[in-house]
């Protein structure tokens, strides 16, 4: 009786019947003949349907990326921005996004000044020091005097983020500056070299996220949150920094779950 594989589906390369005995399955086959007839049979042999036993622990050790799902913390009271404000700052925001990529064919050309040495993609320490500045990366503390003028040593203070600098960013290094400055910030407090940088690179990230950028942006909105759960007055100076990366991640990018609500 024929399978109903066999009625549904006509045969590509048919064979006239015969008898198995008249080749031995164990040797290997004579002729194009023989070696199809061998494939039917094991065919045969083959149960329809088969199950895979497959351990969890071994997938989840060769896994590349994890993404979090767990949301933001709830921001104290009197702390979470209007929805309206909100919904300005993603209008801005997506203004910003649209010129950064009007000019940026222009600013990939341009040359950079004798002084701004940008450091290699893989160099994490590097780009540390480059975006934040010496005196943030080994904890210089600062006289009064300098931190009421601290002049333009961009070394000691960090680069702004030019549209000179990240207009010459591809997508790889954009997510692995954004890797770095996240790690940094997961183990320290939030200065303002961390909010410019942070807008400039997420102004910079193209959409649709590839899964790492995607896991990377959730991974900064719960850092600044759980930040911001800590602060002690709503007049605090860096509020307004957190709601904002807060904010762009959430409503700009799309992940609503993260979202701070009225």
């Amino acid at each position: 009786m024929k399978s109903d594989v066999e009625e549904l589906m006509p045969r590509l390369l048919p064979l006239e019947s015969c008898d198995t005995e008249e080749y031995n399955l164990n040797e290997p086959p004579r002729n194009p003949q023989e070696y199809l007839r061998q494939v039917q049979r094991e065919a045969s042999l083959c149960p329809d349907v088969v199950v895979a036993q497959i351990d969890p622990k071994k997938l989840k050790k060769k896994q590349s990326v994890n993404v979090s799902i767990t949301g933001c913390l709830a921001a104290p009271q009197g702390f979470s921005p209007s929805l309206k404000w909100q919904q300005q700052q993603v209008s801005k925001f997506s203004e910003v996004r649209q010129s950064v990529n009007k000019h940026r064919q222009h600013w990939e050309s341009q040359f950079l000044d004798d002084n701004v040495v940008m450091p290699k993609t893989e160099d994490e320490d590097g780009w540390k020091r480059f975006c934040l500045g010496e005196n943030v990366c080994l904890d210089i503390q600062l006289k009064e005097e300098e931190k009421v003028n601290p002049g333009l040593d961009y070394v000691k203070t960090g680069f702004p983020p030019f549209l000179s600098i990240v207009g010459k960013l591809n997508q790889s290094t954009i997510s692995a500056v954004l890797e770095y400055l996240i790690n940094w910030f997961e183990e320290r407090d939030f200065v303002p070299q961390l909010g410019r940088w942070f807008y400039a690179l997420l102004a910079c990230l193209e959409k649709p996220l590839l899964p790492e950028a995607h896991s990377l942006i959730r991974q900064l909105a719960r850092r600044c949150s759980a930040v911001r759960a800590n602060l002690e007055s709503k007049d605090d100076d860096h509020l307004s920094a957190l709601n904002l990366m807060i904010c762009i991640v959430a409503r700009y990018f799309e992940q609503n779950d993260l979202a701070d609500k009225e």
